[in-house]
């Protein structure tokens, strides 16, 4: 595998991209995520002068719509040359197989189509919020597990989910199949609104492929050393919790 670290960029504009992303950390080329509040302010020019600088990119916008918006989204997305994208699992299998054929419409020809994933739950979503708010009355690992399910099946490339149901997900699906995790925190670090979380080395064990880290980094005083502390933990399989 290549760095499994990516590093959220959790931020409005390019001048605060400037701070989380300095030229120390910049320079090393990680692998980021640009979501919703940083591209609907700088749209597809920032995406594209990323890719120019040589970063790989996961451009988070979960997409969940009709099937024919979404597929035209995607086709509109591959052009942009990112690495991974994503949709919501729960707009269902036939939005899941029209954003994989966008997709590959919109991928030049000499270029290799960006990773497909489906989030099944959010990880600020708990117990309570799913039975109470969603009106879902399962337990939320089986609803996880069902909606990679299903991704699977649509011929998606891996899900995101949190790093406790990692395992549960391959085991349902395949070895191959991607597990991407947010919610990955330090020990003396608080979980803020994500409810699900565990440390670098504990999301390793449990079976993710790669690791959203966002605070953890772009707030440190040293993002380079906390870079490479989360790096060194991942690498080492230290259970911090």
């Amino acid at each position: 595998m290549n760095n499994p670290i990516i590093i959220a960029l959790d931020v409005s504009s390019r001048e605060e991209l400037e701070k989380v992303l300095p030229k120390s950390l910049s320079d090393l080329k990680p692998f980021v995520k640009v979501g919703m509040e940083l591209f609907y302010q700088e749209g597809p020019a920032l995406v594209k002068a990323l890719k120019e600088e040589g970063f790989k990119i996961f451009l988070d916008l979960k997409l969940h719509d009709i099937p024919t918006t979404v597929r035209k989204a995607m086709r509109g997305l591959a052009k942009l040359g990112v690495d991974m994208v994503n949709v919501h699992a729960a707009g269902g299998a036939k939005m899941m197989n029209e954003a994989l054929k966008g997709l590959e419409e919109g991928t030049p020809s000499e270029a290799k189509r960006p990773l497909l994933i489906a989030v099944t739950q959010l990880t600020s979503t708990d117990q309570e919020m799913l039975e109470k708010e969603i009106l879902i009355n399962e337990p939320i690992e089986d609803v996880v597990c069902a909606y990679a399910k299903l991704a699977f099946r649509s011929g998606l490339d891996g899900v995101v989910c949190s790093p406790w149901e990692a395992q549960r997900v391959k085991q349902a699906t395949a070895e191959t199949f991607i597990t991407v995790t947010p919610g990955i925190r330090l020990a003396s670090e608080q979980a803020d609104d994500q409810k699900r979380v565990a440390s670098p080395g504990e999301a390793r064990a449990l079976g993710s492929d790669y690791i959203v880290v966002g605070r953890s980094i772009t707030r440190s005083e040293n993002p380079v050393e906390a870079y490479q502390q989360i790096l060194k933990e991942w690498e080492d399989g230290y259970v911090q919790r």
